[in-house]
Order: structure tokens, then C-alpha cells, then sequence
């Protein structure tokens, strides 16, 4: 029997808008996995999703699933091909299990895997729980100064990595950023811990303006007071945080000729217009992100490095059984970062 017991508590998904605390079987490891306690957990924009609609796009919620990838805590058991040393490690946990023999995994791009499972997109579990599995190379050491709470950000900190790699983001550029929201705060601040000279972040929210001000931008514009195609704007790459149509078209017109374009947010349209005179015109470059790919070492880096203060965009914890709690406060407009800590109650 697992250390950890035959079973758990567990947030469940049951349904749209309907979540249970419940206990279920603590999952079984594989022979090159680990099991994790779970100290802490980010709620997430597709966390939301799930909870408020059932779905995102195609990745449809058909039974009962665990919400929750942004994920650290503690190895508490490992599998038959694991060093038993690894047990009481502090880890940051990269939510994929990926079958490493696909063409995609063999060429580097495992997040482009073709029998990818991901935590909390259907049905695969997430991680509001109390513990969770995951492949043993996927469960990264921290250093004991590292907060539990700033390694579960390592996930959404790692989208803001591989935006910025797309972005080809380096000494002096000059990067805009649609969305004040906490991803796009991640996406500035890593933008400068890569070099960048200036950080523009346009966000139509004054509060929001103003905590993006504080936690990273170097300059805050309102969308509507703003000509996007004005030349004192140019810059050397936008990046798509915010998912608002608008924002995407207004982005473009400010990237300066052989710049690029990044894709990030998720739009609720399955097409979107986009000034493909301007791309022809100025030989843009346009590329969208599916997660990332060895991004955890340059995480926790930044992170332990203090590049990037993950800490700062903490603003609320809950217990598992206030996770409806947690899901909604993400509505708010002060809110960046919402936790789940499994070990607390109320």
C-alpha cells in the first residue's frame, strides 16, 4: 500500500459550474514515476474554462476530472526505477506525461507529442488534490528557499519562457504585450529577465494598468487611446496575451518590419481576422505556443535568481474545499493569482 493511504481528497469536476470535495483512490505510480503530497496549486485561466463552460474548443469534459496543473509539493513514494533518495524532495511538478517515441518527442517538441497527457485537459487528473503522479524526470528539485506556492508558478512562468523564445525577446528589444492579467505580468517580467530594454503592456482595465506597472511593465497603455500604427510604437515583437480579437489586430500594426508575433491567449473564436497586409508588407513573422518544452531548469532559475518574483503575484489561497471559491475569484479584477493549498482547510 501507498504510504500516502488507499485514498485522498480530491476536488472533482463533476459537471459545469458544479465541483465536489470527494475522496478517491490516491493513483498508482509506474516503475519511472513518483507520487507527490501536493502543498500548492495556481488556478488557471483553463481551470475557469472547465469550471464555467465544460470545455475549451475541442477538449470537451465528459466525466468526472480533477482541475488544477500548476502544481509543486513533496515525493512521498517513487517507482521501481527510481532512486528511493528522491523520497522528501521538493519538486515542481511539469504537468505532462508524453510517450517519447513519437517523431515530435524524438525531435525535442514533446509538447507537440501526438499521445500527449496533459493535466486537467480531459480526462486526464489534475492536481487539486492531495497528491498526484508524475513522470520522475518531470518532478524538478527546488531549493529549500524557493516558496512552494512561487514553484507551482514555474507552469504558467514557463508559458511567459517559451513566448518569449518565439519572441526571439534578447538584449534591447522592444516588446509589446496584450494583457494585464497575470500571464501577461509573467510574460514582462520574463521578457526583462531575458534582456529586454523596454516592456509595453496594453490593457484596457486602469487596475490592472497599474499592478502591471508595478510587477513589470515598463510602460502601461490604454488599447483605447492608443494608434497602433503610430511609428514611435514599433516594436521588435507583440505578444497575444489577452485571447480579445481586437487586441490581435491592434497588436500587429505596431511590429515593426521582420518582427514577430506571438499567440498566447485563447480566443473564444475558432477563426479570427488578422491585417494580413501589414504581415505581407512588413515580412512578419506568425507563430502560436502549445504550452512549452524544457523550460523548467531556465524556471526555476529565474525564479531562485530573483529575475522574477512569482512570490508577489500571490493574492489568495484556498483550502480544497473552497475551490469554487478560488475559481471565481479569478473573475475579479484584483486578482492575479489564486492558490489552492490542499493541506488547508476552510
Amino acid at each position: 500500500m501507498s504510504p500516502a493511504g488507499p485514498t485522498m481528497w480530491a476536488s472533482v469536476l463533476e459537471g459545469t459550474k458544479n465541483v465536489a470535495l470527494k475522496q478517491v483512490p490516491v493513483p498508482g505510480i509506474g516503475p519511472n514515476q513518483v507520487l507527490v503530497q501536493v502543498a500548492a496549486v495556481g488556478v488557471c485561466g483553463s481551470d475557469v474554462h472547465y469550471y464555467m463552460e465544460g470545455r475549451i474548443g475541442d477538449f470537451i469534459v465528459e466525466q468526472p476530472m480533477i482541475l488544477g496543473h500548476e502544481a509543486s509539493g513533496t515525493i512521498v513514494e517513487v517507482g521501481a526505477n527510481v532512486p528511493a533518495a528522491r523520497v522528501g524532495q521538493r519538486v515542481s511538478i511539469e504537468p505532462q506525461h508524453i510517450c517519447r517515441t513519437c517523431p515530435q518527442c524524438k525531435a525535442g517538441r514533446y509538447n507537440l507529442c501526438e499521445r500527449i497527457e496533459f493535466y486537467a485537459t480531459p480526462p486526464i487528473d489534475g492536481a487539486f488534490a492531495e497528491y498526484a503522479v508524475i513522470d520522475q524526470d518531470f518532478a524538478y528539485p527546488i531549493p529549500d528557499s524557493m516558496s512552494f506556492e512561487a514553484a507551482a508558478l514555474c507552469e504558467p512562468l514557463s508559458v511567459g519562457i517559451w513566448s518569449n523564445i518565439k519572441a526571439l525577446t534578447g538584449p534591447g528589444s522592444r516588446i509589446l504585450i496584450a494583457g494585464g492579467g497575470p500571464i501577461g505580468i509573467i510574460m514582462a517580467q520574463t521578457a526583462k529577465a531575458f534582456g529586454a530594454a523596454e516592456v509595453i503592456i496594453s490593457e484596457p482595465q486602469a487596475g490592472r494598468r497599474q499592478m502591471a506597472l508595478r510587477l513589470g511593465a515598463d510602460v502601461v497603455i490604454d488599447p483605447r487611446e492608443t494608434d497602433f500604427t503610430s511609428p514611435d510604437l514599433r516594436v521588435d515583437a507583440f505578444i497575444e496575451a489577452s485571447g480579445a480579437d481586437i487586441a490581435l489586430s491592434q497588436g500587429i500594426e505596431a511590429v515593426r518590419g521582420d518582427g514577430r508575433v506571438v499567440l498566447v491567449g485563447m480566443s473564444p473564436s475558432t477563426t479570427q481576422t488578422i491585417p494580413t497586409a501589414t504581415i505581407s508588407a512588413r515580412e512578419l513573422i506568425l507563430t502560436g505556443i502549445f504550452r512549452y518544452a524544457n523550460t523548467w531548469p531556465t524556471a526555476i532559475e529565474l525564479i531562485a535568481s530573483g529575475k522574477v518574483d512569482m512570490d508577489a503575484l500571490v493574492t489568495g489561497r484556498f483550502g480544497l474545499d473552497r475551490v469554487v471559491e478560488a475559481l471565481e475569484s479569478t473573475r475579479l479584477p484584483a486578482t492575479l493569482k489564486s492558490i489552492v493549498v490542499p493541506a488547508q482547510r476552510g
